[in-house]
């Protein structure tokens, strides 16, 4: 479904705040500016593309080599992963991360709150006619962006059978150096080694990076922190509805085989993602709802 840009502009544009723009081949993006932040989410996969709040750095990172086309899913930003993580369970023909993030999602709303923040929400909904999803639901996400960036995904299953998901925000954040920079909040936490075939281990300590890093925490409801000492700041991740972490940075060999993260940019990228995955995932009832929420905060590191 092709969505029309002057409708768009003329029913959810919020004057020197929000607007859609069009690129040469269709491809529709959401700019927002404001006193707090400035941001862009693209309307195919509901795909957060940046969030930068003002006087600060970026903190989504983006690859330099990362297409937008339709049908094509974007390296960097954060990816929607819905109905599920990962490769398919029974299916693994079927897209890995699911069909969300290539999907394209209607505007729902778009507000300007008191604080000078802006909200925006997009929905997908499924009818029911798919192959590899025959359950009609909806996928709303709303986004929050000021000098704090808050997500929500909110599933609601219409079909009048039970739904099992399993989801993640794959949250790519800019760093300044993987080698200066470690995450904190998950010591003594179970995960799943997928380098070494997705053997269980325990985590002692801070995650430090030396190496390919893909690993799937359990247990995990408590904020996380990427201390990153070559910007010298340090971003928190708190969450609802997730017990899940992915910790994901590909390293030189797999980040050369891979082609889109651009010439050393697994260097200046992390993936700290929440989650519903592996062992955490999610039964919703007939009539039910599940909501996934994420706030993100960046502070200097004091010295």
């Amino acid at each position: 479904m092709h969505q029309d840009i002057t409708l768009l502009n003329n029913e959810f544009a919020i004057d020197g705040q929000i607007s859609f723009r069009e690129l040469d081949n269709g491809f529709i993006i959401a700019d927002i500016q404001n006193s707090n932040s400035t941001g862009s989410i693209a309307l195919q996969g509901a795909h957060l593309l940046s969030w930068t709040p003002a006087a600060e750095k970026p903190v989504i990172w983006i690859s330099g080599e990362a297409e937008f086309a339709k049908g094509k899913s974007i390296r960097g930003g954060i990816p929607i992963c819905w109905p599920w993580f990962g490769a398919h369970t029974s299916q693994p023909s079927w897209p890995a991360h699911g069909f969300a993030r290539t999907s394209l999602w209607q505007v729902s709303s778009t507000r300007s709150l008191e604080n000078g923040d802006n909200s925006i929400s997009l929905i997908l909904n499924t009818t029911g006619n798919n192959p590899m999803w025959p359950w009609q639901c909806s996928c709303e996400l709303t986004v929050r962006l000021g000098s704090e960036l808050e997500i929500e995904i909110t599933t609601t299953n219409n079909s009048h059978e039970n739904i099992t998901i399993s989801q993640a925000l794959h949250t790519y954040f800019a760093i300044g150096d993987i080698h200066q920079t470690s995450v904190h909040g998950l010591n003594g936490r179970p995960y799943l080694d997928k380098p070494e075939g997705f053997r269980r281990k325990q985590q002692f300590g801070p995650i430090i990076f030396n190496h390919e890093v893909d690993r799937v925490y359990l247990q995990t409801p408590d904020e996380c922190l990427i201390e990153d000492q070559d910007t010298g700041r340090m971003i928190s991740i708190e969450k609802s509805g997730s017990d899940s972490t992915i910790v994901w940075n590909p390293w030189a060999d797999r980040a050369a085989e891979m082609g889109d993260l651009g010439e050393n940019g697994y260097k200046s990228m992390l993936c700290v993602e929440s989650a519903n995955a592996a062992e955490d995932v999610v039964l919703i009832l007939p009539g039910g709802t599940h909501t996934l929420a994420v706030r993100y905060h960046v502070e200097m590191i004091e010295k």
